[in-house]
């Protein structure tokens, strides 16, 4: 069984943002977004995506359904209004290098500058 992100009242305040979004309260739609989160967590390929999530292709027709109506982008709004900062993810290619971080002064260079991408 994959790693699960929502605890149930987590999935409470969800399951409400998606039942205003018109999206049909299925008994496998928990399952559903796990597997959609997963996916885009991973970055595996659909099709490789556990069994314990559904059909790899009922999660890629739905995810590609509420991508092509907008409903992902307003459920994405809908959530940072309250966001629950619980978990924080901070990735290295976004937080930069103070220009004083070479450390304390000496002769040996540290060459931090401006990197390839800008």
């Amino acid at each position: 069984m994959p790693r699960l992100l929502f605890t149930d009242e987590l999935w409470s305040k969800l399951r409400k943002i998606l039942l205003q979004e018109s999206i049909y309260d299925q008994r496998d739609l928990r399952m559903t977004v796990e597997g959609m989160l997963y996916r885009m967590r991973t970055g595996c390929p659909w099709r490789d995506l556990p069994t314990a999530f559904g059909g790899w292709s009922k999660v890629y027709k739905r995810f590609n359904a509420w991508s092509a109506t907008g409903k992902s982008r307003r459920i994405s709004k809908a959530l940072v209004v309250q966001p629950d900062l619980e978990w924080t993810f901070i990735d290295g290619t976004y937080v930069k290098a103070h220009q004083h971080s070479a450390g304390a002064a000496s002769s040996d260079g540290q060459a931090i500058g401006k990197s390839r991408a800008g």
